[in-house]
């Protein structure tokens, strides 16, 4: 066991684990964080996508020890309101199906249009790739990044 000193969402958290625990069981598990979801357990279908730093990260296979003084942050933590453009885009088009896959494809959109703020639908579609939608929304999952893109740019 180790004591780790997170700053998640911008709040510090002091938690004592195993080294090697894996973020997603320490957000949902210690921090009580419930947003980032188990899908896999190997880092191939990105429902457990979390920003550390300025990058989505799969946080299942991340262990604690890797985080060093990076911010982390959750689904939680993306806007207090849930006004986000990526959210805010995501509603609009009506994204979610049964739901469980969207916290991680949001994250994963967000840290890419921070980096692409004007992205193709080509790079969309490359960012995307990954994240696995048991429901095939992936026709509007694209439509709410390019809608989320535009509103970036409207602001």
């Amino acid at each position: 066991m180790a004591n780790f000193n997170l700053k998640i969402n911008g709040k510090t958290h002091e938690i004592e684990v195993d080294p090697t625990t894996p973020m997603l069981w320490v957000l949902r598990d210690h921090i009580k964080l419930v947003g980032t979801k188990f899908g896999c357990g190997i880092a191939q279908c990105g429902a457990c996508t979390v920003h550390l730093g300025e990058n989505a990260v799969r946080s299942c296979q991340l262990p604690i020890s890797a985080v060093g003084e990076q911010d982390i942050t959750t689904i939680e933590g993306l806007s207090e309101n849930g006004d986000h453009p990526v959210q805010k885009a995501w509603l609009e088009i009506d994204v979610p199906q049964c739901g469980y896959c969207q916290a991680g494809q949001i994250m994963t959109a967000s840290a890419f249009l921070k980096k692409n703020p004007n992205p193709s639908d080509e790079e969309i579609e490359g960012a995307m790739n990954g994240n696995i939608c048991r429901c095939g929304t992936y026709t509007r999952i694209k439509k709410a990044v390019k809608m989320a893109a535009n509103i970036n740019q409207n602001t």
